[in-house]
């Protein structure tokens, strides 16, 4: 079994509320949910109004088809969502 992770750091510009940051990320973790079926959540800065730290995993049974989806999942991020990304950091194990 492997398991592919994902963590992205990244700025989320002109928002003026932490309700309307909240929003967006939402929209993030459902579309990486639906597309690419991975669990997300928002790991890290949640009280920050201009940045943002999701987390991702993918279960399956091969390092290269996990971080296939991953580079996927992030490809599609950087064109649909608002955001500036920061960092990534994609890394799979062996269980």
């Amino acid at each position: 079994m492997i398991i592919s992770m994902i963590q992205i750091l990244f700025e989320v510009p002109e928002v003026d509320s932490i309700k309307e940051k909240r929003r967006i990320l939402r929209s993030v973790k459902d579309k990486l949910r639906r597309r690419f079926h991975l669990s997300a959540a928002e790991v890290d800065l949640q009280d920050s109004l201009s940045f943002a730290h999701i987390g991702g995993a993918l279960v399956s049974n091969s390092k290269d088809f996990g971080e296939q989806v991953l580079h996927k999942a992030l490809a599609m991020i950087e064109q649909e969502v608002p955001v500036r990304i920061q960092d990534v950091r994609i890394h799979s194990e062996a269980f």
